[in-house]
């Protein structure tokens, strides 16, 4: 666990989620280029952008470890492409790694006694 500014925390990256084809049929609604960010626990949506509900259960689990450091050598760090879960489906979804954020431990945890002004509040 590192020391930042408001002491003992740990850094995450933001994510780009990119629906990508590259010339497979989709049989879900999956439609190349679309994408949402993954910025500290929230997905972020821009408008008109859209991912199916059906594909998430195979993307929600990877992205708070594609978001931490990891080894270069770990497939975490080097495998960017999660595929829909429908066994007949050619949708995939890449996942690139942006900046990094800053997270306190006071900013996050749960432990009263340790909490602090949480992170999405933070400058309110």
């Amino acid at each position: 666990m590192g020391q930042g500014d408001t002491g003992p925390g740990f850094w995450l990256y933001d994510l780009k989620v990119e629906t990508v084809l590259d010339g497979r049929t989709p049989v879900c609604r999956h439609i190349e280029g679309e994408s949402f960010r993954v910025e500290g626990e929230s997905l972020v949506f821009e408008p008109g952008q859209r991912v199916s509900m059906y594909a998430l259960p195979a993307l929600l689990p990877l992205l708070p470890a594609k978001q931490r450091v990891s080894d270069p050598a770990d497939w975490i760090s080097t495998d960017a492409e999660i595929a829909c879960p429908d066994p007949h489906c050619g949708g995939r979804f890449r996942v690139t790694r942006g900046e990094r954020r800053w997270f306190s431990h006071a900013a996050t945890t749960g432990l009263p006694d340790k909490r602090g002004t949480p992170y999405w509040r933070d400058g309110e």
